[in-house]
């Protein structure tokens, strides 16, 4: 990118508020013709808020947006599409039964619309993946495509559309690290056809490889924008982080934080899997043949794209989810009898994925849920009875060290936001975590970087206490950091088990997309 393309696209002291919280407070954004522009900031810093209302599903309470010097109005996606603005969502919207061609014409309108015969959509859908050098077969059904490719129909869904200004939001959360490099040369080709495009991300590796130039947003304000080749990853990080954490002290951005991991196993296993399988009440096999071993003092890392598996594995384990076949043992103690609250009690806690639906009380009060699931245990419960004086206080304390923000154990616990929601998961989960096992399924997302700093300080220091962990998440960068073996997912499948000097993050995602190693 030249310094001499002229800007494009002006978001002006751009201003939104969501009852109590200023999501965006006076933010100004431009964009330049032919240039990638990294968005970058922590979660809940902004970026996806002030993308939204330039997409029309947020309207700003206040603040102009200009578009090629025209000040526009844009109060629909409807609009933004007429402008010329796209935007690819972080989850997909596609109807998986429906082909590719199908998903990208969905409400525009057809050449022979009584026949619904597309082969002329398939013609300028080709046409475009030749001129974006993008792979995909308009014909394929969408839901036997890898995650990459449903995302390059997303993005075709956009270009078919005519849009010159492409929105990309978090676009590498689950891509293997070859669909990743894949993305950029598209985007890079994009560019040279004369798109725009803004890409958010938290990610520094990736504005650092991919960005022209990048806007870091903190707390909903613009902190700066910087030329990428001006750029350092340290000016970054004190930028997305401020004064609220000692980054010399990070795990995260510690150049040392992989010196925290003890290479040796305990010989003590806290959890054996022995040929597990898993059906749906459909008959669908959702885990076919897992094998695995974590050990005491060890934390066991689960690679893989969504919905290969991670939660089936997480949820026989806590036995939510009966197994088929095979044995599941927790210090050598079978637990195919056992129900969660007996799991409970031999010291397994458990972080779920989803927030929402799974052990989260919203119409109860925080201090309820700060100790569901120990309810019945001392110090909370003596014959029956619940302490509530220790409730509170233990509550108090736990809302204090992990920085809930709330008004209150007594407060409605609806009342908080997704961080704080996941905030109460994490406090519950190492509060009450004994001496076995934490699963822990994504277990920072939705947390600023402070905080998902402040979990895995937490979670060396179980290790180091001689506690174990099977950490199962969709952020490669976090299972490398933190893990001493990793065990990667395909469809249901075990398809290997690296050691940390195995751990090259290529080969890994190889085997994210069925390759499988020797076990």
């Amino acid at each position: 990118m030249t310094s001499g393309h002229e800007v494009i696209l002006q978001m002006q002291e751009i201003c939104k508020r969501f009852d109590t919280l200023q999501a965006l407070d006076h933010v100004n954004f431009e964009l330049r013709a032919r240039e990638i522009h990294g968005l970058l900031g922590g979660n809940g810093a902004g970026k996806t808020t002030l993308m939204n209302v330039l997409y029309g599903l947020y309207r700003e309470d206040s603040g102009e947006i200009f578009l090629k010097g025209k000040k526009i109005a844009v109060n629909s996606p409807k609009d933004a599409i007429r402008y010329g603005i796209g935007m690819v969502h972080q989850h997909f919207l596609q109807i998986g039964s429906f082909p590719v061609v199908q998903n990208i014409v969905l409400g525009t309108s057809v050449k022979n619309r009584f026949t619904l015969n597309l082969d002329y959509e398939a013609g300028k859908i080709k046409e475009l993946c030749q001129r974006f050098s993008i792979e995909v077969d308009p014909f394929a059904n969408v839901n036997e495509l890898p995650m990459g490719t449903r995302q390059k129909v997303e993005i075709l869904k956009a270009l078919y559309r005519g849009v010159d200004i492409l929105i990309l939001d978090e676009p590498t959360t689950n891509l293997t690290p070859q669909e990743v490099d894949a993305l950029f040369q598209t985007l890079k080709v994009m560019v040279n056809e004369g798109l725009s495009i803004v890409f958010i991300t938290h990610k520094l590796r990736e504005v650092m490889s991919v960005c022209d130039r990048i806007t870091l947003l903190r707390n909903g304000q613009n902190v700066t924008t910087i030329d990428r080749r001006a750029a350092t990853e340290e000016e970054l990080v004190r930028g997305m982080v401020g004064e609220t954490m000692d980054v010399s002290k990070s795990v995260i951005f510690s150049k040392g934080a992989s010196e925290q991991i003890n290479r040796s196993l305990s010989e003590r296993v806290v959890l054996e899997m022995e040929k597990v399988h898993c059906v749906s009440e459909q008959g669908i096999e959702l885990l076919k043949n897992i094998t695995l071993r974590v050990h005491e003092g060890e934390i066991f890392g689960i690679a893989g794209v969504a919905g290969n598996g991670q939660l089936e594995l997480a949820e026989v384990i806590v036995g939510i989810r009966p197994i088929s076949a095979g044995e599941i043992k927790v210090y050598g103690k079978s637990s195919s009898q056992m129900i969660s609250s007996d799991l409970l009690r031999e010291g397994i806690t458990y972080i779920p994925e989803d927030r929402l639906e799974d052990g989260y009380l919203p119409k109860a009060t925080v201090a309820h849920n700060l100790i569901l699931g120990a309810h019945r245990q001392e110090p909370y419960s003596k014959k029956g009875f619940i302490n509530w004086r220790k409730v509170y206080e233990v509550s108090k304390e736990l809302i204090k060290e992990y920085n809930i923000k709330t008004s209150g154990p007594a407060d409605t616990a609806a009342n908080l936001s997704g961080g704080n929601i996941q905030r109460v998961m994490i406090a519950r989960a190492f509060a009450h975590a004994g001496d076995s096992l934490l699963v822990a399924h994504n277990p920072t997302r939705g947390l600023d970087i402070p905080s998902m700093d402040f979990v895995y300080h937490k979670l060396l220091e179980r290790k180091r206490q001689g506690y174990s962990t099977l950490l199962l998440s969709e952020d490669l960068d976090e299972l490398l950091l933190l893990c001493d073996r990793l065990g990667v997912m395909y469809r249901g499948e075990l398809v290997g088990i690296l050691n940390r000097d195995q751990f090259e993050k290529y080969e890994i995602g190889r085997m994210m997309s069925g390759v499988k190693r020797n076990l």
